[in-house]
């Protein structure tokens, strides 16, 4: 989940560990199934990312993807630190 006491230095080291950059970086949220929430998580990436989604059998949420061309692992924290910001976000 993307709260504010993520321990982004851990993420960011895995970052650095495991991917060459630039590198398409997956992002998953999980957000409450409303306008609002799906337009603030559709906002943190360009036109040029690739997003999908789909709403849960009931309805209540939705799943957002998105691969998104990172130049750094700094950008990709950065992508995470503004998804903390929308109410009640799961990072997947």
């Amino acid at each position: 989940m993307v709260t504010k006491s993520m321990d982004y230095q851990k993420l960011l080291a895995r970052l650095v560990k495991d991917f060459t950059w630039p590198n398409d970086y997956m992002f998953k949220f999980i957000v409450p199934f409303n306008p609002e929430s799906l337009h603030k998580v559709k906002a943190l990436f360009s036109e040029t990312a690739t997003l999908s989604h789909r709403e849960s059998s009931n309805g209540s949420y939705i799943s957002v993807t998105a691969i998104q061309r990172m130049e750094d692992p700094d950008k990709v924290i950065e992508i995470y630190q503004e998804a903390a910001k929308i109410e009640k976000i799961i990072a997947l």
